[in-house]
């Protein structure tokens, strides 16, 4: 922690602030869990040791619910286990996320009491929980997660009060940090990490966090003078200012009086209507529609009705076209299903359209470093490649490329996937300014599922992922290597 100290942050309570100057990129403090889980709905898919998302994992023998990669993960993560896999075996299955986390935290506090390494700054039932301040309804759930945790809780294991358990629920709703998979795709679990807890919000932050190597990483987003307080951000900011306070308040139970929430910046991009300047009443008209679609869209998706998902997208956006801005929150959300659904059903010129729109939409509101503004533009980039459209194509990778080597660094899975593509694309454009089409019948080659010959090189593609040397100058890889 030698980048960052623990100071009085007034209102806010305790914080964190740069002990010396930071540069761009620069990683603050990097740690591991006090203590974490995997997500119930994906317990068979992610590795409860590294969290890696992975297929035809081992499956722990006792308990048969836990699940590794190898022999290795099992044994790194049988300190943490060990106690869980008796309590599982006692009551016969395994109790919910939030329950398995709460013993894990104090599994390990009597094991460490409370803190794991000299670098950890307060001890975990130091932190806020707010037990206090819960709606109804959510005191509720914890009254019934405290009763579930009584009857896990093993046998002969140091007892506790209700109060103090309670206690470790609030925490844990209060500090809980969602783990993503190794590429930082999809959410599949839930941890605590003290240090990180100290870093109080701001809606347009200085750092940024993420998960690498099954550390979390706090990197600078631009350069931050000592003294200076590090901020994150607790709610993606593509949310009405109101809308990001209410969120703030309920979840966490402050009022968040940041510059960007108390002056409303950006909130009129968000509501913003066509340059073509329609009426205050074609606006809320339309507004209202785009509600009731999405929510539509909504269903059609969980159903798997992809068909009807485009349908309804179509219908909106025709509404929304010179009515709503492309900085509008309502036609960024549809723009963004658009793509995605297109992108699935291998329509990627039309998604590719879609995508630019939105990402041009994104560049407008977003902090230029931002991940999430990051990872759009990576997507939007291979969207373009696999249509075609290999100048764009190449040029949005390595926008994201420079965005994600700040948020995510050099040696995470995202970025070192991206620089492959990166290379992959500038060799592809050499070939097409050379050779048109040349390019095009390597593309072509690729995109059908089928052995084909190519300038004397068999090229077979298994599903998605192209194999053997393409041409003279170009490395091994997949036109199509990202899942969208």
């Amino acid at each position: 922690m030698e980048r960052a100290e623990l100071f009085d942050a007034g209102s806010k309570g305790r914080g964190l602030r740069a002990a010396k100057e930071l540069n761009t990129g620069e990683v603050i403090f990097s740690e591991p869990s006090f203590a974490a889980v995997v997500f119930d709905s994906l317990a068979t898919q992610v590795c409860h040791s590294c969290f890696r998302h992975k297929a035809n994992l081992h499956r722990c023998a006792q308990c048969k619910f836990a699940h590794y990669c190898d022999r290795t993960c099992q044994t790194a993560c049988w300190n943490e286990h060990k106690q869980e896999c008796g309590a599982i075996k006692k009551l016969g299955s395994a109790p919910s996320e939030n329950i398995r986390l709460a013993a894990r935290v104090l599994w390990r506090m009597h094991k460490d009491t409370g803190i794991a390494s000299d670098s950890q700054l307060i001890s975990v039932d130091q932190l806020q929980e707010h037990v206090a301040d819960l709606a109804a309804e959510d005191f509720k759930q914890l009254r019934a997660d405290v009763h579930k945790f009584l009857q896990y809780w093993s046998y002969g294991t140091r007892q506790h009060s209700v109060d103090y358990i309670s206690h470790i629920f609030g925490i844990i709703k209060c500090n809980g940090f969602t783990l993503s998979d190794q590429r930082g795709l999809q959410a599949v679990g839930v941890g605590l990490f003290p240090n990180l807890c100290l870093v109080n919000h701001d809606c347009w932050p200085n750092c940024t966090v993420i998960l690498n190597h099954g550390k979390i990483e706090l990197r600078a987003l631009g350069k931050i003078p000592e003294g200076e307080e590090l901020t994150v951000s607790y709610v993606d900011f593509l949310n009405l200012s109101a809308d990001r306070q209410k969120k703030l308040k309920e979840r966490f139970h402050f009022d968040c009086t940041c510059e960007h929430c108390s002056k409303h910046i950006e909130d009129d991009l968000m509501t913003a209507g066509a340059d073509s300047k329609p009426s205050a009443d074609k606006v809320k008209e339309v507004t209202v529609f785009s509600k009731e679609s999405l929510e539509k869209i909504e269903k059609s998706r969980v159903e798997g009705d992809y068909n009807e998902v485009l349908k309804l997208c179509y219908e909106c956006l025709q509404k929304q076209e010179n009515v709503l801005a492309d900085t509008n929150l309502y036609k960024l959300q549809v723009l963004s299903i658009a793509s995605e659904v297109l992108s699935y059903q291998r329509s990627f010129a039309k998604a590719a359209d879609y995508a630019h729109r939105m990402v041009e939409g994104y560049r407008k509101l977003y902090h230029p470093n931002n991940a999430q503004l990051g990872m759009a533009i990576m997507r939007a980039g291979v969207t373009h490649w696999h249509a075609g459209q290999i100048e764009e194509g190449h040029s949005l990778i390595c926008q994201a490329y420079r965005i994600l080597m700040v948020t995510h660094g050099s040696n995470h899975a995202i970025t070192k996937d991206l620089e492959g593509m990166r290379t992959q694309t500038e060799l592809e454009l050499k070939m097409f300014k050379q050779n048109k089409a040349a390019y095009q019948t390597m593309r072509d080659a690729a995109l059908n599922p089928e052995k084909h010959l190519f300038m004397g090189v068999c090229i077979e593609v298994k599903g998605r992922t192209l194999t053997g040397s393409i041409a003279s100058g170009i490395s091994p890889s997949s036109l199509l290597p990202f899942c969208l």
